[in-house]
């Protein structure tokens, strides 16, 4: 099974994660930020990765500590389940259509950490949720998954479509990349024979 349990304790957030990505879209999700709850969960569901994470943040604050270390912690569980990552596909895109919101995600297994975030949301906030947020989760998620990620926005005017088309393209596009690829055999997809 490709699985990885995660627990990261700091001055500002104590977070607990638990990762499957042969699941079927099972979560359980409290972050204490609501809408992350609300992204992380369609997040799993699309991406049929079963995912469990607690946090107790500095939210007091704001939910920018949250935010960020959830992200560490999503790559890291990703790196942790893939090890080698033997017999992926390796790459993964998805054009997805959210009412009028339009999200191109593109992702690659490469081993080096890359973020393209070109979106433009409309509001500073949805509900409480610091619509930034959302480039730093991805930005902390990269730099810990070692994946490259391409997320551009195409269309869109409201803000809670863009945000969540995003996690429901960037989910799909992993789903794809993390899938075993039959024909590969359990090789390494990569000439140089290292995907790190």
């Amino acid at each position: 099974m490709r699985t990885a349990q995660i627990n990261r304790t700091t001055a500002e957030t104590d977070i607990a994660l638990e990762l499957n990505l042969d699941g079927t879209g099972k979560s359980s999700i409290d972050t204490g930020c609501g809408f992350l709850d609300h992204m992380l969960t369609l997040f799993a569901k699309h991406g049929r990765i079963d995912l469990a994470v607690t946090c107790k943040g500095d939210t007091q604050v704001d939910d920018h500590h949250t935010v960020e270390d959830i992200g560490i912690c999503l790559g890291q569980a990703f790196a942790e389940a893939l090890g080698e990552k033997r017999g992926i596909c390796r790459y993964g895109d998805t054009i997805l259509p959210m009412d009028e919101a339009l999200i191109l995600s593109a992702v690659d297994l490469s081993g080096r950490s890359f973020l393209v975030y070109d979106m433009t949301i409309p509001s500073q906030k949805v509900g409480t949720f610091d619509t930034e947020l959302g480039q730093e989760f991805w930005l902390a998620f990269v730099r810990t998954a070692g994946c490259t990620l391409h997320i551009k926005q195409l269309a869109g005017s409201n803000s809670h479509h863009i945000l969540e088309g995003a996690f429901k393209s960037v989910a799909r596009s992993l789903r794809q990349a993390v899938s075993i690829d039959a024909s590969l055999d359990g090789e390494i997809p990569s000439t140089k024979g290292v995907l790190a």
